[in-house]
C-alpha cells in the first residue's frame, strides 16, 4: 500500500464557475513582492469563478503592478489610499470598516515580511492594516519573500502569533527566487491559493465537523511485476467528490489509485489493489460520517502473481492461461461492520452498467445496504470513464430516483454531496 503526502493542488479548469464562490465578497490585499503578478491571475480566476473581488494595494505593491491591472480583471474599483480624494477615492472616510465588515474573507497574497509584522502587532498605518483590524471575517495570509527572510526568527515569531490568533497561513513553496537563490518562500500558484480559499470558506458549510471518506480510480490486480488487470476508470469523479466535500466543510480522506492532483484540504491514501483498498476503507471509514465508493474496484484478480515477468516463447503461439479468482467485495464487508457499529452513517455506491441500468443498480443498492447509489450508463461516449462529464441517476433506499442530465463531474459531485449532507442532517435530527 502506498500512503503519505504528495504535492497538494486543486483541480481548476480555465474559467470554471465554482458554486462555493458564488457572490462571495473577497477582499484581496496585495503587498510589495515580485510575486504580486500572481495575485493578478488570482483576482482574475476568483472573478471568473463567481466571486466579487475588491483589491487593496499597498504603496509598495504599486511599484510592481498598477491598480489598473486589477481593475481590468475584476471590473471593480481598486483601493490604494485611505486618504485619497477624487475619482478613485474610497466611498467614505470609514470605508475600510465597511470593506472589512462586508467581506466573507480577507486574503493577503502575497504578504511581505513587513506586512506580517504589521498584522501580528496590530499596526494601523495604511489601508490594508486598518482594514485587517476592522474585518470580522476569516483572514488568510500567503507569505512570499526570500528564503532567508522567511526563516528569520522575527518572521517565524510573527507567523506563530498570527496562527495562535486563528489566522490561516498558506505555507510558501520551495523554489528559485528573483535573487537567484533557492529556498522556501515562493508564493504558490493560483490553483493552490484558490484551493486554500475554498477550504476556509467551506468550514461554515453543511458538512462542517464531518469526516467523509471517498474512493477513486480503478484498482490494479498484478499478473507479474510488469502487468496487471485494471479498468478504464480515471478517478475524475472521485476527485470531484473529494473537492465538493471539502467545499461543504468536511474533513476528507481520499483513498485512490489515481495520480490526479489532490485537492487542498484532502488527505490522500494511495493504494493499488482491491485488497489494499478494502483494508484502507475498513480502517478509515470505521468512524466516518459518510463513505462514497466512487472507485471502480476490479471484480477479479489472478489466483497467483508471478514473481518474474511471464515470457512468451518464440517457438509456439500458445498463450499462458491465467486463472482468476474473485476480489473482496468491499461494500459487503462494510455492510457487516456497519450493522454492528452504525458507521459510516451514510454509504454511497456507484454502478457503471452497460445494460439494464436501473434494475442492476437497484439490486446492488438493496443487496449491499446502501443509502444512495449513483448509476451511469458506460456505453454513452460523453459520460462515465475518462471524460469530464457524466450523466447519472441517483437511487435512494426508499425507491426514489433523481436523474441528472449531462453535466460536468464537478456539478454531479456537488449534487451527490448535497444529498449526503441532507441524509446526515436527517439522521442527526432523529
Amino acid at each position: 500500500m502506498r500512503s503519505g503526502c504528495r504535492s497538494i493542488h486543486v483541480m481548476l479548469m480555465a474559467n470554471e464557475y465554482i458554486t462555493l464562490l458564488e457572490n462571495k465578497h473577497i477582499l484581496l490585499a496585495v503587498t510589495g513582492s515580485i510575486a504580486v503578478y500572481k495575485a493578478v491571475d488570482l483576482a482574475s480566476k476568483l472573478t471568473q469563478a463567481g466571486a466579487k473581488v475588491d483589491v487593496i494595494m499597498t504603496e509598495a505593491a504599486q511599484h510592481f503592478v498598477t491598480p489598473l491591472s486589477f481593475q481590468a480583471v475584476t471590473g471593480r474599483p481598486v483601493y490604494t489610499d485611505m486618504w485619497q480624494t477624487g475619482g478613485d477615492a474610497l466611498p467614505t472616510h470609514i470605508a475600510h470598516v465597511a470593506l472589512g465588515e462586508s467581506a466573507d474573507l480577507l486574503v493577503v497574497a502575497p504578504a511581505t515580511a513587513n506586512t506580517l509584522a504589521k498584522l501580528a502587532h496590530g499596526l494601523a498605518d495604511d489601508l490594508l492594516s486598518v482594514t485587517a483590524l476592522a474585518a470580522r471575517c476569516p483572514l488568510l495570509v500567503a507569505p512570499a519573500m526570500d528564503g532567508g527572510m522567511y526563516q528569520h526568527p522575527a518572521t517565524t515569531a510573527n507567523l506563530d502569533t498570527l496562527r495562535a490568533r486563528g489566522v490561516h497561513i498558506i505555507e510558501p513553496e520551495v523554489g528559485r527566487f528573483a535573487s537567484g537563490l533557492v529556498g522556501k518562500g515562493r508564493l504558490p500558484e493560483t490553483v493552490t491559493l484558490i484551493g486554500h480559499i475554498r477550504q476556509v470558506l467551506g468550514r461554515a458549510q453543511a458538512l462542517a465537523g464531518r469526516h467523509v471518506v471517498v474512493t477513486a480510480g480503478g484498482t490494479r490486480e498484478a499478473i507479474d511485476p510488469v502487468r496487471f488487470i485494471t479498468n478504464r476508470s480515471s478517478g475524475k469523479q472521485g476527485y470531484a467528490l473529494a473537492q465538493a466535500a471539502v467545499d461543504a466543510g468536511a474533513s476528507v480522506t481520499l483513498i485512490t489509485t489515481s495520480d490526479l492532483p489532490v485537492p487542498v484540504g484532502v488527505t490522500p491514501v494511495f493504494v493499488a489493489s482491491a485488497q489494499e483498498m478494502m483494508e484502507s476503507v475498513l480502517h478509515h471509514a470505521a468512524q466516518a460520517s459518510a463513505l462514497i465508493m466512487a472507485a471502480a474496484v476490479a471484480d477479479f484478480r489472478p489466483q497467483t502473481t508471478s514473481a518474474h515477468k511471464i515470457k512468451k516463447k518464440d517457438d509456439t503461439d500458445e498463450a499462458p492461461t491465467i486463472p482468476l479468482s474473485r476480489t473482496p467485495d468491499i461494500l459487503m464487508q462494510l455492510k457487516a461492520h456497519r450493522q454492528q457499529s452504525g458507521f459510516p452513517q451514510v454509504v454511497v455506491g456507484f454502478a457503471a452498467e452497460s445494460e439494464h441500468l436501473i434494475a442492476h443498480a437497484r439490486s446492488k443498492l438493496e443487496r449491499k445496504g446502501l443509502d444512495l447509489l449513483v448509476a451511469n450508463d458506460i456505453t454513452a461516449p460523453d459520460a462515465g470513464f475518462e471524460v469530464d462529464t457524466n450523466r447519472v441517476i441517483i437511487l435512494d433506499a426508499h425507491g426514489g430516483q433523481l436523474p441528472l442530465a449531462l453535466a460536468s463531474k464537478t456539478r454531479v459531485a456537488e449534487t451527490i454531496i448535497s444529498r449526503v449532507a441532507d441524509l446526515l442532517s436527517s439522521t442527526a435530527n432523529q
